[in-house]
């Protein structure tokens, strides 16, 4: 009868530690599923550029929310000489968990040499 108790205490030890294990691996998949900040940040701009045909020249804002990811990138929308004088734009830029645009929008376009004006100028 010892033997019995014995074996079923081993085996029930034994799948409690395969089921943390299994927890475990799972929640490290999970967590290389999801791309990290630095890899949002590269594919948003790729993504943009793809779509838009123009280049993002940084990355303005960058928040993770419920849903993904929410940038603000600004684009070089047209070139003009000086430089101060081309057109920029801001976009805002949605992302999926997994890092894959949902959406995007321009919310402003301004030249590159003035200040903004919504925020005082600073």
């Amino acid at each position: 009868m010892s033997n019995t108790k014995n074996t079923q205490e081993s085996q029930d030890s034994q799948e409690s530690r395969n089921s943390r294990n299994t927890s475990k691996t799972n929640d490290n998949q999970s967590a290389k599923s999801r791309p990290s900040p630095m890899e949002v940040l590269r594919q948003a701009r790729g993504q943009l550029a793809e779509l838009t045909g123009m280049e993002a020249e940084s990355v303005s804002s960058f928040e993770q929310t419920e849903e993904g990811w929410a940038l603000e990138v600004e684009v070089l929308e047209l070139e003009r000489v000086p430089d101060t004088m081309s057109l920029m734009a801001s976009y805002q830029v949605e992302l999926d968990a997994e890092g894959q645009l949902t959406g995007y929008r321009r919310v402003r376009r301004y030249e590159r040499g003035r200040s903004d004006a919504r925020r005082g100028g600073r």
